[in-house]
């Protein structure tokens, strides 16, 4: 759902003794439409996410983790310029509206002390976060808006800042019973009952009317009396952070318990509307960021293996040809043995296949314009030929299938890669491996490589985990000792683990888990149980002109193991 008065309202209050009196320390832009504040108050640092995406937007306290871009965005720099080391003084909401205005104050080159605005706006694909200057003037903007919408909300630097002009509609929360209910009546009685109510008031969402209309049993009878339990409630601040969820995914989410679903969902109450926002859209903007990254990198992969593919499919056909090279042999062997029956200038020959028990009559197929030598000695030539091609065609194929499957194991990567930090990784491999062509003037890359990712087992083991082909072999074959435990998923891709054992046997939980983590990073991770064969590093090498990441093992064993994020998240330090 998105964050619709109520529960802006509900926020506020949450934030504002967070928040007032609050200094920031730290101003950054992790994604185009996201700002995190470093702040800190009462001796308590705290970070707090704006984001003003259409589908996401919303503000709230976090404990997320993101990743900076390599250059601050221009609006980023500003806000630095504006709002490092100034004070968040007010919290408010003007008329119920989806946006929060924040005071602060700060100061300004000669050191006087200036009030500024941070103007919030939470408004679907309008959403924008604007600095306001103490002349009531647009600093600027994160999203700028010069042509339509409203003419005197023109969102550009230097222009008047102005609030949403209010709706047609009444609010809601202005309204007495006799107004509710005269309003309901005139209504059109021909819409669904939340249909109706949406249409006659502001200051609800969807989501709400459907609630309302089903604590009145569908009644317009009873919804005034829904209503005036629902503004009571409202009014005095008795909001419970809600989190709706289907099969462990989180679904809807709401700032009072929703009846209207019965037991389609699992309902949970949170400790704050902070924490909900988190549980609710972390996830879904990680494997959104994941995608959006990633994109790029997957066109380019794809387009080479589409390539191979296509190629593949020629040469097994050509492949194929060459499998009937040995009845053009036999038919040259039966031409030359029967020479004596042919002229020039024939175009065919029947003679006895005496490679077939009862020497069956078989036709050859003649060139008129050669001579019978130089017929036999053509089909001699096309078997030589053929064979040469049989040769050559299945080390192509065998190349093609051994590209193909390391393409689709970089693609499972992609899938899998978390951060730029991850997809620098990947990019710096197929730059290495030749797929990707370095850009001419691009910048070399100086990032530092990544180690591989780090648990530690329930009994104390550390748990290795490769982020790329090219990691998995540096973990395998140089980082590993030959007495520790090297885990993979059978049949699928996915990375190569590690348990260090420093000499000791791990103990079955600990391989147990560990296998659970090889399943998570794996192209099984959505699969349910998946087999993961465990045996020690000393039984694993690399054969010779191998692909990164392809290794053989030998004296292994298996285990079934299922994806745990949970426990991944929990062993990973």
């Amino acid at each position: 759902m998105a964050l619709d008065t109520v529960m802006l309202s509900a926020l506020a209050a949450e934030l504002r003794p967070k928040l007032e009196g609050a200094r920031i320390d730290k101003v950054q832009q992790p994604e185009r439409e996201q700002v995190l504040f470093s702040i800190r108050n009462k001796g308590e640092n705290m970070r707090l996410l704006i984001n003003a995406g259409a589908g996401s937007g919303r503000v709230a306290l976090t404990r997320q983790s993101f990743e900076n871009p390599a250059e601050p965005p221009m609006f980023c720099m500003l806000l630095r310029k504006y709002l490092v080391g100034a004070r968040i003084e007010k919290l408010t909401q003007p008329n119920w509206e989806r946006l929060l205005l924040v005071d602060i104050i700060s100061h300004n080159e000669l050191g006087d002390s200036v009030c500024l605005k941070l103007a919030i706006e939470l408004m679907g694909r309008s959403s924008n976060l604007v600095l306001v200057g103490d002349d009531g003037r647009i600093i600027d903007c994160l999203r700028r808006m010069e042509y339509g919408g409203d003419v005197q909300r023109r969102m550009l630097p230097g222009m008047i800042y102005r609030l949403p002009p209010a709706q047609k509609k009444p609010l809601i929360f202005d309204c007495d019973r006799a107004q509710i209910e005269s309003a309901l009546n005139v209504s059109d009685d021909g819409k669904p009952l939340d249909k109706r109510l949406l249409d006659s008031f502001s200051g609800l969402s969807p989501l709400v009317c459907r609630e309302l209309v089903h604590r009145a049993f569908n009644d317009i009878s009873c919804l005034p009396d829904a209503l005036d339990a629902f503004l009571e409630s409202v009014r005095a601040g008795e909001f419970t952070p809600t989190l709706l969820t289907k099969d462990g995914k989180p679904a809807e989410y709401s700032f009072m318990q929703l009846k209207q679903y019965g037991s389609e969902y699992e309902q949970q109450s949170l400790d704050s509307f902070s924490e909900l926002l988190d549980a609710y859209y972390s996830k879904r903007e990680l494997s959104e960021r994941r995608r959006r990254r990633a994109r790029e990198l997957s066109h380019s992969v794809k387009t080479a293996r589409d390539r191979i593919q296509r190629k593949l499919v020629s040469q097994r056909e050509e492949l194929e040809r060459t499998y009937g090279r040995e009845e053009i042999r036999k038919k040259a062997e039966l031409l030359t043995a029967n020479m004596y029956r042919v002229k020039r200038g024939d175009s065919s020959v029947t003679v006895e296949d005496y490679y077939t028990d009862g020497c069956p009559s078989v036709e050859i197929k003649l060139d008129i314009l050669k001579t019978p030598q130089q017929n036999a000695a053509a089909m001699f030539k096309e078997y030589n030929k053929l064979k040469t091609a049989e040769v050559h065609l299945t080390a192509l194929v065998a190349e093609g299938e051994k590209q193909l499957d390391y393409l689709n194991s970089v693609l499972d990567e992609l899938e899998r890669a978390e951060t730029e930090r991850d997809l620098a990784e990947i990019r710096r491999e197929l730059l290495e491996t030749g797929y990707l062509k370095k850009q001419k003037g691009a910048k070399p890359d100086k990032s530092k490589k990544q180690g591989p990712m780090r648990f530690i087992s329930s009994d104390g083991f550390e748990i290795l985990v490769g982020r790329s082909n090219s990691q998995n072999d540096e973990l395998t074959t140089k980082t590993a000792r030959r007495t520790d435990i090297w885990l993979h998923t059978k049949s699928v891709h996915g990375s190569h683990v590690i348990i260090s054992c420093e000499g000791h046997e791990p103990p079955e939980r600990t391989i147990a888990e560990a296998a659970s983590i090889a399943a998570y990073y794996s192209q099984g991770r959505e699969g349910g149980k998946t087999a993961v064969d465990y045996t020690m590093v000393r039984f694993v090498r690399k054969p010779s002109g191998s692909m990164p990441g392809k290794v053989v093992y030998t004296d292994y064993s298996t285990v079934m193991a299922e994806a745990d994020e949970a426990l991944c998240e929990k062993l990973k330090k």
